[in-house]
This record gives C-alpha cells, sequence and structure tokens, in this order.
C-alpha cells in the first residue's frame, strides 16, 4: 500500500498531562482545553462559532502501534479483542475521533470542553457534527 503523510492542522492543550488522568471517553468528562490551530489554516476556522459542536481528529502519539489485542476499556477480566472491535488508543493508526463543545474562539484558537486528549496531543482536522449545519439545496 501507498504511504499517506498527514501534516497536522494544530496542536491540543488540555490539562492532562499523564494517560491516568484522562478519560476513557470525552464524553465521560468535561475536560475543558483549546485547539490551536497553526496560523496558516486559521482561514479554515471561519464559521466555528461558540455553542456548537465539532468533530475533531488528533494523533494519539503516544499509542502502542504494534498492540492487536486488548482488554476493553483496559479491564483485564474482560476477554481479549482486537483494537479494531474497541476505541483502545493502541492500534496500527492511532487515529482518535471525539465530538467536544465549542465554548469560544478567539483568534486561533478554539477553547473546548469534553476532551480526552493528552496536553501535547497533534491535532489533524476538524470536522461539524451534521446536526450543526444546515443544508441548503
Amino acid at each position: 500500500m501507498e504511504k499517506i503523510l498527514i501534516n497536522p492542522i494544530g496542536v491540543i492543550r488540555s490539562p492532562l498531562r499523564d494517560r491516568s488522568q484522562a478519560p476513557k471517553q470525552g464524553r465521560e468528562g468535561q475536560v475543558e482545553g483549546r485547539l490551536v490551530i497553526g496560523e496558516k489554516y486559521r482561514e479554515a476556522m471561519l464559521g466555528i462559532n461558540a455553542g456548537m459542536s465539532i468533530t475533531i481528529l488528533y494523533w494519539l502519539h503516544l499509542a502502542d502501534r504494534t498492540r492487536m489485542k486488548v482488554h476493553p476499556r483496559g479491564n483485564l477480566s474482560a476477554a481479549l479483542k482486537g483494537v479494531f472491535a474497541t476505541r483502545s488508543p493502541h492500534r496500527p493508526n492511532p487515529i482518535a475521533v471525539d465530538e467536544v463543545k465549542v465554548m469560544s474562539v478567539d483568534g486561533n484558537t478554539i477553547y473546548v470542553r469534553g476532551l480526552d486528549a493528552l496536553d501535547g496531543t497533534p491535532l489533524l482536522d476538524i470536522k461539524c457534527c451534521l446536526r450543526d449545519v444546515s443544508f441548503k439545496f
């Protein structure tokens, strides 16, 4: 297969410094943080406003990319599952996806609630949530 090159669009700033502090899913905690967008992508933020939900894709840079099976949610009494059947951060391509609530926008920074990412996590992309989009045909 051909290699794919992905360049981060920014970085996630979070109070979470260690994996043990992070909720298993963003919706399980109300961690607030910032999405600091690279200056060259600033105009792509047009239309992101307080109150909306956005989907963020980010690179789990501390993940074990060799692990193929895990105990779901780290529960050792649960049967092993392949990582593709879980939301484990440990996977061949540790791309994470989460929905966060936009609290405010200031310059190239989006303040959000609902993070589960560690401080310094590379941000790959942002997408609006379908319920926040009005389609006009």
